[in-house]
């Protein structure tokens, strides 16, 4: 063999190893953006079944504690913004925790208007609905969490060299976490 060959067949070699590098990036970066999305869906469907309980919950409480009808007022407007944000195309991620965070708050001021009533936290209605509540609290909790790894992950591999330039040359954009905003970070107060 002679150097020009060699000198070719390392070439080529070092070639094909970057080609097969492009490619290896590339797919992995496109799996990310895809769990990424499949994570943010995870959560809707989360928050879908939570804004389908709340109005069951909201007339269960509502046999017992007619008279507290600004919490429940509350309760229906956030359910609303909440499903206006799931709903809406231009909405972003901050958009959409924002109202999601306003709706929790405003469960919790309905959950402590239940605990003035004994009669209501009897009601096995009343116990089965904040069951469920309880569980898919849990499940959202855990769809954000994988969301924000994903999402974690995501913009790691898009900063990261060398991978990079292949989410440069094609365009990858790094995702938003889902964060609750600053000020609903603060223990709601809950008067009667």
């Amino acid at each position: 063999m002679s150097v020009t060959t060699t000198v070719l067949l390392v070439i080529l070699a070092i070639v094909v190893i970057i080609v097969v590098w492009g490619v290896v990036a590339y797919n992995h970066l496109v799996t990310l953006r895809n769990r990424v999305q499949n994570g943010f869906s995870q959560i809707d469907v989360q928050l879908k079944r939570r804004t389908d309980l709340v109005p069951n919950l909201v007339e269960t409480v509502k046999g017992y504690a007619t008279h507290e009808s600004q919490v429940f007022q509350n309760v229906t407007e956030a359910r609303a913004e909440a499903v206006k944000a799931a709903g809406s195309s231009s909405a972003t991620t901050a958009d959409r925790a924002q109202a999601e965070s306003t709706l929790s708050n405003a469960l919790m001021a309905l959950q402590a208007t239940a605990e003035a009533y004994p009669d209501l936290k009897a009601n096995q209605n009343f116990l089965q609905l904040q069951e469920q509540l309880s569980d898919l609290e849990q499940k959202i909790a855990y769809a954000r969490q994988f969301y924000n790894d994903v999402v974690q992950k995501l913009n790691t591999s898009i900063e990261t060299f060398p991978s990079n330039i292949i989410a440069g040359m094609f365009h990858f954009n790094q995702a938003q976490y889902f964060q609750v905003p600053e000020a609903e970070k603060q223990v709601p107060q809950v008067k009667f």
